[in-house]
């Protein structure tokens, strides 16, 4: 899994781009309804209107990105969802612009449309600003998890294919086909269509719905990757703007609290590291029941004599207790035994992704690198003075 951690974009570079948006959308609507008013195009003026509305919904933007990260006594949990509230009013600003440019055509035909030199380069310009904006600003809002931005984005996207409309619809005209009512009909269906995944968006993160299936199973992985982790029992998650809240329930392998509190801050440090735009991370924990254990010995050979040394063992035996019965056994070779360096380590980690709980070894490993990578992941480590693995065996059994 790509441990890279993800982009970040400051506030201010989002309320930057807010401002851009208000900039461009102002620029639009003006040329569109200037250049509607000079050839008296039906579909170029609704579309100005479109653009027009746009304005108003990047000031909505751009007080979203201000207000949304504030927290006080009565909003504890921030403003996040302000930016959701947004891209709701966007979406509801979006079926407002439909329902103009449907009710101007459906109504009484007007005058043809007066094609002039400058009309067609016009409203060429008209889709070339959108469309490259758009592009910059969808961009910035998914780096950032931004929805109002990419709200903005889309709706920018939609004042593409609409202004591709009407510019066939004006070269229509030039060429003496009236093709404006039209054009400004089948606008709506662009304009409905981007209406309807802003509001299905929006209202999903104001209801609380759960976090992507994609983004829970990338934090489950990420918790259960942990040594120290015996089991990841459940997570949930939501989103609160652009910001997610998650909570997960662990069982971890120590029953020390200092540990088991070290293990949940390297936790949230992972995950912060890996998973964007997290606000808050709450881990449950609680300690491996003992009703069931994974024993671990180092053996000299296969008959079972226990080798007095930990990883250059060639075998090791790997027993399971359950319900103070031995319920399974098997002796496995030692994968690292042929290392020159760090062959401990290795061979700790091993023992680890074994999912061993205690090791017994008649070597001292204290203060040595194994010892540590054992105590991190809750591995108990015991000495012994037996020689057998029956001997040991029957001893753990009285000792039950």
């Amino acid at each position: 899994m790509n441990s890279v951690e993800p982009a970040r974009t400051s506030e201010s570079t989002l309320q930057r781009v807010g401002v851009y948006s208000l900039l461009t959308n102002l620029t639009l609507s003006g040329l569109k309804l200037g250049l509607a008013a000079i050839s008296g195009s039906l579909a170029l003026a609704a579309d100005g209107i479109h653009s027009l509305v746009d304005v108003f919904s990047s000031v909505a933007v751009i007080l979203g990105l201000r207000i949304s990260t504030r927290r006080s006594s009565s909003f504890p949990y921030g403003l996040y969802k302000v930016e959701n509230v947004v891209e709701v009013i966007v979406a509801l600003l979006i079926f407002l612009a439909g329902y103009e440019i449907l009710r101007d055509a459906v109504g009484p035909p007007g005058p043809p449309v007066r094609v002039t030199p400058w009309l067609i380069p016009g409203v060429l310009l008209a889709v070339l600003i959108p469309f490259l904006f758009g592009r910059y600003e969808l961009q910035i809002g998914r780096t950032a998890g931004s929805p109002s931005l990419v709200a903005d984005a889309r709706h920018s996207q939609t004042d593409v294919f609409s202004t591709i409309i009407v510019l066939v619809a004006i070269i229509g005209a030039y060429l003496g086909v009236s093709l404006d009512r039209y054009a400004a009909i089948a606008v709506v269906g662009f304009v409905v269509w981007s209406g309807w995944g802003l509001l299905r968006d929006g209202m999903r993160v104001l209801l609380d719905a759960s976090l992507d299936p994609e983004t829970l199973t990338q934090i489950r992985d990420i918790l259960a990757q942990a040594p120290a982790v015996a089991s990841v029992n459940w997570i949930t998650g939501r989103n609160s703007g652009r910001f997610r809240f998650v909570e997960a329930e662990i069982t971890l392998r120590t029953r020390n609290l200092e540990r088991a509190h070290q293990v949940t801050e390297q936790l949230e440090a992972n995950l912060r590291a890996r998973i964007p735009n997290l606000d808050r991370i709450l881990i449950h924990y609680e300690p491996v029941e003992r009703t069931k254990e994974r024993l671990a010995i180092p053996l000299a050979d296969m008959a079972g004599q226990i080798s007095p040394h930990f990883g250059d063992a060639p075998y090791f035996a790997i027993v399971d207790l359950e319900q103070h019965r031995f319920s399974r056994q098997e002796i496995l070779p030692n994968p690292h035994v042929g290392l020159e360096r760090a062959k401990g380590i290795r061979v700790a980690e091993w023992l680890i992704a074994q999912k061993v709980d205690r090791l017994f070894l008649r070597e001292e490993i204290q203060g040595k690198g194994p010892d540590y990578v054992f105590s991190n992941a809750g591995v108990q480590v015991q000495q012994t003075t037996v020689e057998s693995l029956e001997q040991l065996l029957a001893q753990e059994a009285n000792a039950t």
